[in-house]
C-alpha cells in the first residue's frame, strides 16, 4: 500500500508504520503548499492512500471523484504523541481501502 502524509502531520509518523507500507510525507514530494484538490490529484496518480487531519476536507472537495481513499485522524492534536494511540485503528481501516470516500480514524462508533 502506497501511502502519502498530509503536511499536517508530523513527518517522523512515517516511521512508525511497517515495512509493507510505502509511506511519504508531503513534504519529500515538493507538494508543501498545494491546495486539497490539486493535492489530491497528484497523489491520486502515485498513492492508494491520502491520510490528514483536516476536518473540512469532506467539505471542501468532491471526494468521490478521486481514486483514493482518505482517511482523516481524529486525534486530540498533530503531535507525535495524540497520533501513535490511534495508529493500531488506522492500520486496521487501511486494509479496506475505499476509493473516493472518506474514512474516519477512529470511526467513533
Amino acid at each position: 500500500m502506497r501511502i502519502l502524509l498530509d503536511e499536517c502531520l508530523p513527518r517522523r509518523l512515517k516511521a512508525h508504520f511497517p515495512a509493507d507500507f510505502v509511506v511519504h510525507t508531503v513534504q519529500e514530494r515538493g507538494w508543501s503548499g498545494k491546495r486539497n484538490g490539486e493535492l489530491m490529484r497528484l497523489a491520486e496518480a502515485d498513492f492508494d492512500a491520502f491520510i490528514t487531519l483536516d476536518r473540512s476536507i469532506e467539505y471542501q472537495q468532491n471526494l468521490a471523484g478521486f481514486d483514493l481513499a482518505i482517511f482523516l485522524l481524529r486525534a486530540p492534536g498533530n503531535r507525535l504523541a495524540d497520533l501513535l494511540p490511534i495508529l493500531p485503528d488506522l492500520l486496521t481501516s487501511l486494509q479496506s481501502p475505499s476509493p473516493g470516500q472518506l474514512r474516519q480514524v477512529p470511526d467513533g462508533t
